[in-house]
C-alpha cells in the first residue's frame, strides 16, 4: 500500500487530527471544497449552485452504518426531510439521492433496510426525484441487489452503484445492463484480491468491460470517475454504440475537476455531481484522499498555505 494512502487511513482515526481539521479556519475553507457542509441546507445551497451552472446532482447524506434501529431511523428522517427540501426549492429534476442500505438498517435486519428504503423512495417519487443504492463493501453487494429488486418493483427507476475494482461487477453489468446503473471507477481500497482486482491498470480494464456492457444496451447509464482517460475511453465507446450524448452521464466527484465539469457540458455531456454532506463528513473525506494520494498532497499543500 501506497505509504502516504497509509498515514492518510490512519489519520481517520485520529481525533486530534479531525479537530484540527475541523477547526482550523484554512483548512474548513479546504474541506469545503470537497464537502457541502453538514446539513441539508448546505447541501441544497451547493446543489443549486451547481444546477443553476447546469450540471446535475447527487446528493449523499454522510452517515454512520445504523447498528440500532432508532439509528436507521434518524437517517430515513434526514432523507426525508432533504426530499422535502428539494422539491420546495424546485431542485428534484435535476438532483437525485443516494441511499446506503447499511445506514437505514440493513446490519440488522434486511427486511427493514427494505422498508426503509421503500419508505424513501416513495418520498422521492413524490418529490420528483430518483434514488440510487449506494454500495462500498463486497460482502454488501449481494444483499443490496436483493433489495434492489424488490424496490424495482414500485419504483423501476431506482439506481444502483457498482464499482469496477470488484470481480463481481461484469458479471452484475450484463445481469442490469438496460436498467439505471452507476458504474464508480474509484476504489473503497482495503477489499482482499480474492474478491477484487488490486492492480489499478487491471481496475481500469475491468471499467472499460463494463461500460462497453452498459452502452451497448438500453438505458441511462451513469459513469462516475474522476479519471480523464476513462472519461473520454466513455465518449469514444458511445459513439461506437451510436449513442447520443444525452444517453447517459458522466459523474464527478464535488470539488474534482470543475472546469472539466463545465467543459462536458459545453461539449452537450449530460454531467452529475457527486455532492457529500452530513456531520459524518471528516471520515468520508480522509477515505476519499486515500483513494488518491496525490490529491491528499493538494489538500495539506492547501492546509499549509502553499500553493
Amino acid at each position: 500500500m501506497n505509504p502516504l494512502r497509509t498515514l492518510i487511513l490512519a489519520a481517520a482515526g485520529n481525533e486530534a487530527v479531525r479537530r484540527v481539521v475541523a477547526t482550523a479556519p484554512v483548512s474548513r475553507d479546504v474541506v469545503r471544497r470537497f464537502v457541502a457542509g453538514e446539513t441539508a441546507a448546505d447541501a441544497l445551497d451547493v446543489a443549486g449552485r451547481l444546477v443553476g451552472d447546469d450540471l446535475r446532482v447527487t446528493l449523499d447524506h454522510l452517515g454512520e452504518d445504523a447498528v440500532t434501529r432508532s439509528a436507521a431511523e434518524r437517517t430515513v428522517l434526514a432523507h426525508l426531510r432533504l426530499l422535502d427540501e428539494l422539491h420546495a426549492a424546485g431542485l428534484a429534476a435535476d438532483v437525485e439521492v443516494d441511499v446506503r442500505l447499511s445506514a437505514v438498517g440493513q446490519a440488522l435486519d434486511e427486511a427493514l433496510a427494505l422498508t426503509n428504503a421503500s419508505r424513501v423512495c416513495a418520498a422521492a417519487e413524490q418529490a420528483g426525484t430518483t434514488v440510487t443504492l449506494d454500495v462500498e463493501r463486497h460482502d454488501a453487494v449481494e444483499p443490496t441487489l436483493r433489495v434492489l429488486a424488490e424496490l424495482r418493483r414500485a419504483w423501476p427507476s431506482t439506481g444502483v452503484a457498482l464499482r469496477a475494482h470488484l470481480r463481481r461487477t461484469a458479471d452484475d453489468c450484463r445481469e442490469l445492463a438496460g436498467t439505471r446503473v452507476r458504474l464508480c471507477g474509484d476504489p473503497a481500497g482495503g477489499e482482499p484480491g480474492s474478491v477484487a482486482l488490486t492492480d489499478p491498470h487491471e481496475v481500469d480494464l475491468n471499467y472499460v468491460r463494463c461500460a462497453n456492457t452498459l452502452l451497448e444496451a438500453p438505458g441511462h447509464p451513469v459513469f462516475a470517475t474522476r479519471d480523464p482517460r476513462l472519461l473520454e475511453i466513455v465518449a469514444e465507446r458511445a459513439r461506437w454504440y451510436g449513442r447520443p450524448v444525452d444517453s447517459f452521464e458522466c459523474q464527478l466527484p464535488y470539488g474534482v475537476r470543475p472546469v472539466a465539469q463545465r467543459h462536458l457540458v459545453a461539449e452537450g455531456h449530460v454531467v452529475r455531481v457527486h455532492v457529500p454532506y452530513g456531520d459524518q463528513w471528516y471520515g468520508h473525506l480522509v477515505r476519499r484522499l486515500a483513494e488518491r494520494p496525490a490529491d491528499a498532497a493538494s489538500f495539506l499543500r492547501s492546509l499549509l498555505g502553499r500553493s
